[in-house]
């Protein structure tokens, strides 16, 4: 089966915890602190491998953690940074963030990566916060938490060729004529539901990748039928064959079909009006297909006279051989990525994202008798530090009071007494006092 788009659940690791120690050394009796900070957590990186051509993996593994950092150890020691999480994906994919749309990257070449979710950073040790005031803190952080968030991953396909063309007029045939593909073929429309990619020989020691894509009917563009799962495989494609039913099968005007598929990808996207394009005027093993052919290839030399038109039967195999010489030697001419995508400037291009300042404000409101303060900055400082020492307390009240918590506290009544929560934390307003 081919799954070309899959959400995901991605999460850096968390950075590894400081710690809390101190030197104990012979006849050394105030050996100072020595806790070492934590290791940095893992970052969740996405890699392009060139063996993949599926995003088959991704229906069974849905999330992605990255590995914690270690804990920081005594004697001022280091804890590790954590192995980074590899994903492998197929080129051609693009990964989009699920919240805001946003292309994040556009990954064609192999062995191309992108850090989509970093690890959190390590907490500091007691030895970070040494001062000539506190030469022994008992204050250490714990690790930062790793990024984490949703993303959708979209397979476009990576093929040299495109097979386009209304339903049942023999594109599936045709792969299967000239490359090793086993694609579902049957006398009935849809067929083929999902891309089939076949790899062509073809004799003289050059070859490249077929794409057998789904029959594309009127309103495509607007997603009716297979509608846009499976028009954005035809960006990636470098030359258009666009198969064409000359026997004029169930009272079908070839001209009229060749045309309603040209609007389809000219309204999905307008740059493929322009794409290189070869008309395959398959099933001419019908004796009705020469006359239709003569009609035909008049009117599109009205529209467009640069357009190759190969009279074929993937049934009797006419024309096959001289049609797959004239689609390589088009591609020899070509660049190995098609303008459209871009892709290697998108590949290369820095994106530089503003970093917003961590919000100083906070609010504080009132429940029944208890004051309820909220702030971003104070609860993502209650996260980071241990609060289980005194001096760990005495710095989140030296935070509090320099921010102008306790005086605002003051002004709506707060007393000796009165609870106040931030968090999950809850304690008493002491009156006069340096700290809560």
């Amino acid at each position: 089966m081919f799954v070309d788009k899959a959400k995901i659940y991605v999460k850096g690791g968390d950075g590894g915890d400081g710690i809390i120690s101190f030197r104990r050394e012979k006849y050394v009796p105030n050996g100072g602190p020595a806790g070492g900070d934590g290791g940095r957590g893992g970052d969740v990186i996405f890699r392009v491998d060139e063996g993949l051509r599926t995003l088959m993996d991704f229906r069974y593994q849905r999330h992605f953690k990255g590995e914690r950092g270690v804990k920081g150890r005594n004697k001022s020691q280091h804890g590790a940074n954590a192995e980074h999480t590899i994903v492998r994906i197929p080129p051609g994919t693009v990964i989009l963030n699920d919240d805001t749309g946003e292309v994040i990257a556009d990954l064609t070449r192999h062995g191309q990566e992108i850090v989509i979710a970093k690890g959190g950073r390590g907490g500091r040790g007691n030895v970070r916060f040494a001062t000539a005031a506190n030469t022994a803190p008992q204050i250490a952080e714990n690790g930062e938490e790793g990024q984490e968030r949703y993303i959708v991953l979209e397979l476009k396909v990576m093929a040299d060729v495109g097979l386009v063309g209304f339903p049942s007029v023999g594109k599936s045939t045709l792969l299967s004529v000239v490359s090793a593909a086993q694609p579902k073929i049957g006398a009935y429309h849809f067929t083929t539901i999902t891309p089939n990619l076949g790899v062509v020989d073809v004799g003289d020691g050059r070859s490249f990748v077929m794409a057998d894509l789904p029959g594309l009917i009127e309103g495509a563009h607007e997603g009716i039928g297979l509608g846009h799962e499976f028009l954005r495989h035809v960006e990636r494609t470098r030359v258009i064959i666009h198969v064409v039913d000359m026997s004029g099968s169930e009272g079908r005007d070839p001209f009229d079909d060749w045309q309603k598929i040209n609007e389809e990808l000219k309204l999905y996207n307008a740059e493929l009006e322009n794409r290189l394009q070869i008309i395959a005027a398959n099933k001419m093993d019908d004796p009705q297909a020469q006359e239709n052919l003569e009609e035909f290839s008049k009117k599109v030399r009205e529209v467009r006279s640069d357009i190759e038109i190969v009279p074929i039967s993937a049934l009797t195999r006419q024309g096959i051989q001289e049609m797959l010489y004239k689609t390589v030697d088009m591609l020899d001419k070509l660049p190995d990525v098609v303008a459209i995508e871009e892709v290697e400037q998108i590949a290369e291009r820095k994106v530089y994202t503003l970093e917003k300042k961590e919000d100083d404000g906070f609010i504080i409101r009132r429940e029944n008798d208890t004051f309820v303060v909220e702030s971003t900055k104070i609860e993502n400082m209650m996260k980071r530090m241990q609060l289980n020492s005194h001096d760990a307390i005495l710095k989140l009240g030296r935070t509090l009071r320099h921010m102008g918590v306790d005086s605002e506290l003051r002004k709506r009544g707060a007393k000796d007494g009165t609870l106040v929560r931030i968090g999950e934390l809850e304690f008493e307003f002491v009156e006069g006092s340096s700290y809560f």
